[in-house]
């Protein structure tokens, strides 16, 4: 299969092209193989239907074009309605044409669209009889489909038995989530098999897979829900003349998982520019969803609305998806580095031979950890899946490993510390030097030091060097017990920088515990999740008493994380020992320790309310702040905000209750405009919190 087409100059470039793209779509069809990823395949099938529009004449019945899955898949089972796919949009102009379009069908301007994620997974349709899930069905061709129904009991969120006993037809989507489909590769290479590329072709894959020796769970999300033959006329006339949205509430009181529970639910839009702002808060929340979408599924909510639209023989012409960017390309693993962090994590790092992902030149991805290389079955030289959305650090998924050519050579683990030799701890799956933090010390004090952590000035990174080289400081704490005549002898350090930089260490030690915390660099926090720990326990020995689940009540600490840093602490305990006895604060001005909550019985500590003229807000900061707040860096904006009983976040929702907009404020001021959320100058959010800032 040649290279993906991003232009087709003539006939025989379009014939070709043609032949690739059924080729891919019906190895992904079959199973999941397919080399392209999506938007090598998008490209190409927008390319063909380029050619195909400047020369009509010339159109191969085997186009893609015009053909649901494609025109590759097929199947024997028929569907009582067809199953189509969907049109794609790519831009806000794009939208706003489809929405002209669609408002000349139907004679008026539409005026309820009903909008939520485009899942990134396999369209199934559900049949049940009596309330019973007797078939599973594939999309195929959109007129017949692939009987799956060996797959009825291993997909979460497909109820073999419906709340009421109702003969309808469900559709939706099957899916893998990230800890799935992590799950479901490494079950697969313990049995042999080669790891899938990505959570899309996993479930494509395992969903049509039989008679295997194992099994692995699967997702479904509901989108449609109509009648069959035996279904009750009462019910199959409230099924044709219901809003979608009522659609989706009925088949969730039935017992289908739908996105209603997630964090981006379906909603109702009124206007185009509702729509839009949907569509903005989905592509923003992509990021940290536990599943994969590539895009957003906006549909006449109306079912007077879809009847006059109507459907070609593709898809609705009452529905449309909104592309997001590609998160996903293929690209080669030239070699794996390995790092050693502050902490004294030793990291690997690929490194990949450059692709564009989302306009950005992508040349480096995580690999977490050795385990993960070993669960991946990651070879030098494979074809790689790398993800990659908004700001999240690009990650290898797993190796395409269908097309592999037996060049393909073993990762090389490290038998030392790459940086000082030492001994590697392996008790954990995070490979450690021994040294811990010792290893990186210059890192390690450099990062403690920032103006984000204890913002001692006067110690950068060279000066860090000469205390380290001169044996001076061995630790944090070390820090706080350097004299004048030590500091004088070191090279270049005369009266007045030695007096400054004793004045700023003698400042940091005021500074509040979130900021201590922050410095420590404890494993599974950063500069958010320690302000919010320092407001939850107000003092270090209130969080040193705490255990995992005393920690896990901490907004934004899940399961998994809440041991992490409790073991973290522990492990830390002579170094905070030591701080506290260098007299470092560790209180957070304006918190109040935890207390038992009495009424439950149960001795859970629970956080006092923080009380202020913010309590109860979420803030959002953005553009350069003016007047008494232009000194104050990001991080202390946030800060303000805690400290004045709101919660600072970083982007802007519908459940954004302020945002501060400075000079330049640009895109979140424009989305908090669209949503309707309240807007403050710097000087009127000055204003607001004038006490603190005294």
């Amino acid at each position: 299969m040649t290279s993906p087409a991003a232009e087709i100059v003539d006939a025989a470039a379009y014939a070709q092209a043609v032949e690739d793209a059924v080729a891919a779509a019906a190895a992904y069809y079959a199973g999941g193989t397919s080399s392209w990823d999506d938007d090598a395949y998008d490209r190409t099938v927008r390319a063909i239907a380029a050619y195909e529009a400047a020369h009509p004449g010339q159109v191969l019945p085997r186009s893609p074009t015009g053909k649901v899955a494609g025109g590759a898949a097929e199947g024997d089972v028929p569907h009582t309605v067809a199953m189509l796919s969907l049109d794609n949009v790519f831009s806000a102009q794009e939208f706003t044409a489809w929405t002209e379009s669609l408002a000349r069908r139907v004679g008026h301007e539409v005026t309820r669209f009903h909008v939520g994620p485009k899942l990134d997974g396999l369209a199934i349709a559900a049949r049940y009889t009596d309330g019973r899930l007797t078939r599973l069905v594939t999309r195929g061709d959109g007129t017949a489909g692939e009987d799956v129904s060996h797959a009825i009991g291993t997909v979460e969120g497909l109820p073999e038995r419906l709340a009421e006993p109702v003969t309808v037809e469900v559709r939706g989507e099957v899916l893998m989530t990230g800890a799935q489909f992590e799950y479901a590769n490494e079950v697969r290479t313990q049995h042999g098999g080669l790891p899938f590329a990505n959570p899309r072709n996993a479930a494509a894959g395992t969903l049509r897979a039989r008679e295997r020796v194992y099994t692995v769970p699967m997702t479904f999300f509901g989108y449609g829900l109509l009648p069959l033959a035996g279904t009750d006329p009462r019910l199959a006339e409230r099924l044709a003349g219901s809003a979608h949205s009522d659609l989706m509430r009925l088949a969730a009181d039935l017992g289908v998982h739908t996105s209603a529970g997630t964090a981006v639910p379906d909603t109702v839009a009124e206007s185009t520019e509702e729509v839009l702002a949907r569509v903005a808060e989905i592509a923003e929340a992509r990021a940290g969803l536990p599943f994969g979408i590539d895009g957003i599924v906006v549909k006449a909510d109306l079912a007077a609305d879809r009847e006059a639209a109507g459907s070609g023989s593709r898809a609705p012409r009452w529905a449309i998806a909104y592309k997001l960017p590609a998160v996903e390309k293929i690209t080669r693993l030239l070699a794996v580095e390995w790092n050693v962090g502050r902490t004294g994590i030793i990291a690997p790092r690929g490194v990949l031979e450059p692709v564009v992902i989302d306009g950005s030149t992508i040349t480096y991805a995580t690999l977490h950890n050795p385990a993960d290389i070993t669960r991946r079955d990651l070879r030098l030289g494979d074809q790689v899946m790398v993800h990659r959305a908004g700001d999240v650090i690009p990650r290898i998924q797993a190796p395409v490993a269908h097309l592999r050519t037996g060049e393909e050579r073993p990762v090389d683990f490290p038998e030392v510390c790459p940086r000082c030799g030492s001994e590697i701890d392996r008790s954990e799956e995070r490979w450690r030097c021994a040294q811990g933090r010792t290893c990186h010390l210059v890192a390690s004090l450099s990062y403690a030091a920032g103006r984000d952590q204890l913002d001692i000035e006067g110690l950068g990174h060279t000066r860090v060097v000469q205390l380290v080289d001169a044996g001076l400081v061995a630790d944090l704490a070390d820090l706080f017990t350097l004299t004048r005549d030590q500091l004088l002898g070191l090279d270049r350090m005369g009266a007045t920088s030695t007096d400054n930089l004793l004045a700023a260490i003698g400042t940091a030690k005021r500074q509040p515990l979130a900021r201590v915390l922050c410095a420590l660099g404890v494993r599974g926090t950063g500069r958010s999740m320690s302000r919010r720990i320092a407001r939850h326990f107000a003092t270090m020995d209130h969080l040193r008493a705490a255990d995992a689940e005393a920690i896990r009540q901490v907004d934004g600490i899940g399961t998994e994380k809440a041991p992490s840093i409790v073991a973290e602490l522990a492990a830390l305990a002579p170094l905070i020992d030591k701080l506290a006895a260098a007299g470092v604060n560790m209180t957070e001005p304006g918190a109040v320790p935890p207390v038992s909550d009495g009424a439950a019985g149960d001795g859970t500590p629970e956080a006092a309310a923080v009380t202020g003229p913010l309590s109860g807000m979420t803030v959002v900061v953005t553009g350069a702040m003016t007047g008494a707040l232009e000194k104050l860096s990001r991080n202390e904006m946030n800060e303000l905000i805690e400290r004045a009983g709101g919660r600072a976040s970083s982007s802007v929702s519908r459940k954004t209750t302020l945002v501060v907009a400075g000079e330049n404020a640009g895109s979140k001021r424009a989305k908090a405009e669209q949503l309707g959320v309240r807007l403050a100058t710097p000087d009127e959010f000055g204003a607001l919190v004038a006490e603190l800032l005294a």
